[in-house]
């Protein structure tokens, strides 16, 4: 990563003058000029010792300087180095953990709870929060139940271990019996139990060859609406929440700038490309500031994201704001929310 590279060049004064400079503008939005750094600093340098270190630190591209201001504002490399190397990540109150219990404690139903946990993210960090539906295909299959609607109508009720209940209807050809839908089922149930999704969608038609020809032909059905039953199909697969707060931020209030945020807002399934990029990594917790995150249309924010987890089931919770937003709360906030997702998804 660069800013390892780059972590051996800097010395103790470089690193408290960088982290002053980028911890004041996330404070203020408002660029950091020496005579206020100098009036902050431990060792009390002067002014001039001060720029000079600024000037240095801008050549190396940690910092940038605006043509209106005398000041300086962090680059996106000054703001991985703060992340990587000189913040210190805030704890969460006990006040606030209880507080964002008792909010996500609510509600018993799963796609509720996820609608709130991004709901409750935005409201406290004041950015765009993004909360992912459980990705099933990791989680162990339990049982199933074949309930017959009507004559040409099934459903499945599929149980995971986690604690999660997934539903699909099938069309079937013609009205099933009770005796054979239960029998089919426990047979299905014996076979299936302790795999997950993902190894019953691989190896389902070799698991269940001797029974495709059974006269129901629902294991022929079963055969062919494999991807459909054991794929991981989500109805809704992502929770936004926060439009009007990642709007009121600073770097917003540019025409320009504003019309940036709005079609990023507008753009679900540009989101929903973004945090799937964070899901494709081998990493829990990713952190993409500015020009990390490639997509041009991305390189005026930070993405911040971790997993949940329950039994092999794993979604996504994350905050996207702009470069500027405050990490040290950010971070510890995120996790804590993850945490809370998975231990009332598996009550």
């Amino acid at each position: 990563m660069e800013s390892e590279r780059k972590s051996v060049d800097l010395n103790d004064r470089e690193r408290g003058i960088l982290r002053h400079v980028v911890y004041n503008y996330i404070q203020t939005a408002t660029p950091v000029g020496s005579r206020y750094i100098s009036k902050r600093f431990e060792s009390q340098l002067s002014p001039a010792t001060i720029r000079n270190v600024m000037a240095d630190l801008e050549e190396q591209g940690f910092l940038s300087h605006p043509h209106t201001s005398a000041g300086r504002i962090p680059t996106d490399l000054g703001y991985r180095y703060y992340v990587d190397f000189l913040m210190d990540v805030e704890r969460l109150s006990e006040e606030e953990k209880r507080e964002i219990h008792r909010q996500l404690d609510r509600t018993g139903d799963p796609n509720e709870l996820l609608r709130e946990s991004s709901r409750l993210l935005s409201r406290i960090s004041r950015q765009l929060s993004i909360v992912s539906s459980p990705h099933l295909s990791g989680g162990v299959f339990e049982r199933l139940e074949l309930i017959p609607i009507s004559n040409s109508r099934l459903l499945v009720v599929m149980s995971i271990r986690s604690g999660l209940v997934r539903t699909i209807m099938l069309e079937v050809v013609h009205d099933l019996r009770r005796d054979v839908l239960d029998n089919l089922g426990g047979l299905l149930n014996e076979r299936l139990s302790g795999l997950t999704l993902q190894q019953i969608r691989d190896t389902f038609a070799q698991r269940v060859q001797d029974m495709k020809d059974e006269q129901s032909g629902l294991v022929r059905l079963f055969i062919e609406s494999v991807d459909q039953l054991f794929t991981d199909l989500r109805d809704e697969k992502f929770h936004i929440a926060g439009t009007q707060n990642i709007i009121e931020q600073p770097e917003f209030v540019d025409p320009r700038n504003f019309r940036s945020v709005i079609e990023l807002v507008e753009n679900e399934d540009f989101i929903v490309h973004l945090l799937e990029k964070h899901e494709g990594t081998d990493k829990d917790f990713v952190i993409t500031i500015g020009t990390e995150n490639n997509e041009s249309r991305a390189q005026d924010y930070s993405f911040v994201t971790t997993t949940y987890e329950l039994d092999g089931v794993t979604g996504r919770v994350g905050i996207i704001g702009p470069k500027r937003m405050n990490y040290s709360k950010v971070i510890p906030l995120v996790d804590h929310v993850a945490r809370s997702i998975a231990q009332m998804l598996r009550t």
